[in-house]
């Protein structure tokens, strides 16, 4: 049995949600139209990936002659000059609002459009990113990735089907559930956090912990669809609410200077950075592993990595493209510019855990204060 979460001493904070309109539910797509009149507008740019084409096109049938056309054209990352081509193509076709379907690359597209050209976004989620419900855009410009907070690119509104996300194969599934419990336990450390956001990313890790299992067992399964979309909304929410820290600054760079992979990248290194600060975090770790089940707190950093490994996920950085010889600058500019962390970003132990992420290594359990 977990032990109870340590009682501390009521502290003072300032809450102020930040969540769009949220409409959920399977089928709830079919809403679509009733959306967009809310919003007030008249032309919509569909944004997607190109691999993405049939969905979009599907949500521009549906929208009939109030789709001002489609824009297959997003990216990891979100290279800056394809948000120009968005933008430029948005004007051109004289759209008044974007409907984004597809994971954290389309909706950042739809961001960076919202940033630069105003226009209001909605959102459709086809994984589990969370982006959809915060007002962090990304911008990658030779080779540097760049992050800030806005509310202008925030989603005005997003429909969560969990149908929608029957067609995302197993293994970008599990990668992207475990991408979002990373939002969600950065949270529960931030340096901004309060108790309204540790509730949500408790149960938000709580969901994705039971949902991805049975999504490795059976992709079609319609329950755990809709309960990692529930899980992804909270862990979500959580990140738009509160600051990130070492692990996401770490991800940043890898995938803004070396190209790799989004979730994939988030999955290896999660284990490593919770693990880089769990005796500094021990509350954290107690909720952690109250919403992992059956973990001891100290154990919660390897608990993660069993997650990932057991459903065939990526533990190592290596297997992802990365070089053993890039490990130092990925390390010198993780410690630029740094985001606020619970530990210290001492250059040997953050070098440390790049190498135990890089070789796919299980952290070990350590007793907690």
């Amino acid at each position: 049995m977990n032990p109870p979460l340590e009682k501390n001493p009521m502290h003072d904070f300032i809450h102020r949600h930040q969540s769009p309109r949220t409409v959920f539910g399977a089928g709830s797509l079919a809403h679509l139209e009733r959306e967009i009149d809310l919003l007030g507008a008249r032309r919509a740019l569909v944004l997607c990936t190109p691999g993405q084409v049939g969905q979009a096109q599907q949500v521009a049938d549906r929208l009939g002659a109030r789709a001002a056309g489609v824009f297959a054209r997003a990216e990891m990352h979100v290279p800056i000059e394809a948000a120009r081509a968005a933008r430029d193509e948005a004007r051109r076709l004289g759209a008044d609002c974007a409907v984004a379907i597809g994971g954290g690359s389309t909706i950042g597209l739809g961001k960076a459009i919202a940033l630069d050209a105003g226009l209001p976004i909605l959102a459709i989620p086809t994984t589990y990113a969370g982006s959809e419900m915060t007002p962090i855009y990304g911008i990658t410009e030779a080779g540097l990735k760049t992050t800030g907070r806005d509310a202008r690119v925030m989603p005005r509104t997003v429909i969560y089907d969990p149908e929608l996300t029957l067609s995302l194969p197993v293994p970008p599934s599990i990668t992207s559930g475990i991408n979002a419990i990373a939002h969600a336990v950065e949270g529960l450390y931030a340096q901004d956090g309060n108790p309204v956001m540790d509730l949500m990313a408790e149960e938000g890790i709580r969901a994705l912990a039971q949902a991805l299992p049975a999504l490795h067992r059976d992709g079609g399964d319609v329950q755990a669809r809709g309960d990692a979309l529930y899980g992804a909304w909270l862990c979500g929410s959580v990140l738009g609410n509160v600051s990130v820290a070492l692990h996401h600054k770490l991800c940043h760079t890898l995938g803004g200077s070396f190209k790799l992979p989004h979730a994939e990248t988030h999955t290896v290194v999660l284990p490593h950075a919770l693990a880089f600060n769990l005796r500094h975090v021990p509350a954290a770790a107690r909720r952690i592993a109250r919403a992992l089940g059956g973990v001891e707190p100290g154990d919660v950093a390897g608990a993660l990595f069993d997650l990932a490994h057991a459903a065939g996920a990526p533990v190592a950085l290596r297997d992802l493209g990365l070089r053993e010889a890039d490990l130092d600058t990925v390390c010198d500019l993780a410690l630029t510019q740094q985001y606020p962390n619970p530990r210290p970003l001492e250059k040997g132990a953050v070098r440390h855990l790049l190498q135990m992420a890089y070789e796919g290594r299980r952290p070990e359990p350590m007793p907690l204060p």
